[in-house]
């Protein structure tokens, strides 16, 4: 093999089978196939998939950092329920914290970073356009961890991605709504204009307006689902 081949090898890293356990039984509670109150039971999982427990025991911790189970003791975990107060407390703290990232961020962006979050709000625009709504999702996480990402700071994105875990389970009904993916979209335009212009004060009062919208929207979803 020519020496110049050896950097174009790639060896894809199989996925842990921890991480495999996990997303599998946060879809299946993400799209009500695991209902809340629901308990998990470490052996019975374990057996239904055919592995040892331990991965399993690790993706049951993960589930329950993020927010989707509760540890009972003598009961071991079940499924939380959505709560209204857990909703308005996250958005509380994440309010504080984006803040921050946009203080930094407009400080420190560069023009790479706008192209990407130009490309993003490109990519919004067709999932609207072919009606895919529920592929935003995906594509607003990635909108907000370039925005964190250029603020320069790992602790702000690690403490971002924690916020953004535990609402999961809030924002996985509205985020599909086309009207709730228009409303962001610009809001979305907007920060991204107030980035270029470096105007610290428009980009503030628009991220407060973005968060209060997306906490009402959500609120409003997370309300019928606990009737």
């Amino acid at each position: 093999m020519p020496e110049n081949d050896v950097a174009n090898i790639m060896i894809e890293q199989p996925v842990p089978i921890r991480k495999q356990v996990y997303e599998h039984l946060r879809d299946r509670i993400l799209n009500h196939s695991i209902l809340p109150n629901s308990r998990l039971v470490e052996a019975q999982i374990a057996k239904q998939i055919g592995i040892s427990r331990t991965p399993v025991r690790e993706a049951l911790h993960l589930l329950e950092k993020d927010g989707f189970l509760e540890s009972i003791p003598r009961v071991g975990y079940i499924v939380k329920k959505l709560a209204l107060d857990e909703l308005d407390e996250i958005f509380e703290i994440r309010l504080v914290i984006e803040k921050l990232v946009c203080t930094r961020a407009i400080e420190k962006i560069d023009d790479t970073s706008i192209r990407q979050l130009e490309k993003n709000i490109s990519q919004t625009e067709a999932a609207l356009a072919n009606n895919t709504p529920h592929l935003f999702l995906k594509i607003d996480e990635e909108f907000h961890d370039i925005l964190v990402r250029s603020a320069g700071s790992k602790l702000l994105f690690d403490l971002c991605q924690q916020l953004r875990r535990l609402m999961l389970r809030y924002r996985a009904a509205s985020i599909k709504m086309a009207p709730s993916v228009t409303r962001a979209l610009e809001g979305h335009k907007q920060i991204v204009q107030y980035l270029k212009q470096k105007d610290a004060v428009g980009l503030q009062a628009e991220l407060i307006e973005h968060l209060n919208f997306s906490k009402e929207d959500i609120r409003k979803q997370a309300t019928a689902l606990l009737e």
